[in-house]
């Protein structure tokens, strides 16, 4: 089985409010790679032109962490999802 086909299993219970906090003032003024929108293995980061910012569909999110730790300018603010929220994976 693939991973796209595994990840495709997992149940997903998604919070009214985002675990994930985008500080719009740091990704504006300092960041320049914006490396989440790479980075995120569910591809859940996109850059809206419009508004000049990042946008997260944090219902989706895997719970890796990994768009914290690339975020080298401290741009993102992510915690484990609220009790009974977030990704349960079904094939580990």
């Amino acid at each position: 089985m693939k991973v796209d086909e595994k990840l495709a299993l997992d149940a997903f219970k998604a919070d009214k409010e985002s675990h994930i906090k985008i500080r719009h003032d740091i990704c504006r003024s300092k960041c320049k790679a914006k490396y989440c929108l790479c980075i995120c293995p569910g591809h859940l980061y996109k850059y809206d032109e419009a508004a000049d910012e990042i946008t997260v569909e944090y219902a989706g999110c895997l719970e890796c962490g990994t768009c914290r730790v690339a975020c080298i300018e401290g741009a993102i603010d992510w915690t484990y999802p609220r009790g009974e929220f977030g990704v349960q994976y079904r094939l580990g």
